[in-house]
């Protein structure tokens, strides 16, 4: 099966769910490898980009209408990107390190799984 065909069916059978779970794996992934690497500050720029930008649009979706998820937990995520986006330029700056990200991702991944994910 080709790589397309497999993610076109992969889409039709993931739930929102499994799928924001999956991509926070990939880009949590990605954070832990550089960090593993022994990358700091700019260096830190995709992973860090890609969570930004993946944490903003959890925070658009919740603003959007039709969102069918709880007012209080809307409000805790976008709470939540927020503060992924000041962290972010403090990683970046080298006030701050990557490990918060990565432990706030594995954490919100836990719960989205139902499941306590190995160290």
């Amino acid at each position: 099966m080709s790589l397309n065909a497999y993610r076109c069916a992969r889409s039709r059978a993931e739930t929102p769910r499994a799928a924001e779970r999956r991509l926070m794996g990939e880009i949590t992934g990605e954070m832990m490898e550089v960090r593993a690497a022994g990358l700091t500050g700019a260096a830190l720029i995709q992973p860090l980009h890609r969570n930004r930008e993946m944490w903003t649009a959890f925070a658009a979706d919740c603003g959007a209408s039709g969102n069918g998820l709880p007012d209080r937990l809307r409000a805790q995520i976008v709470s939540l990107a927020l503060w992924v986006d000041r962290y972010t330029s403090d990683v970046v700056i080298g006030r701050e390190t990557i490990d918060a990200l990565i432990d706030m991702n594995r954490t919100i991944m836990e719960g989205l799984g139902g499941e306590r994910l190995a160290a």
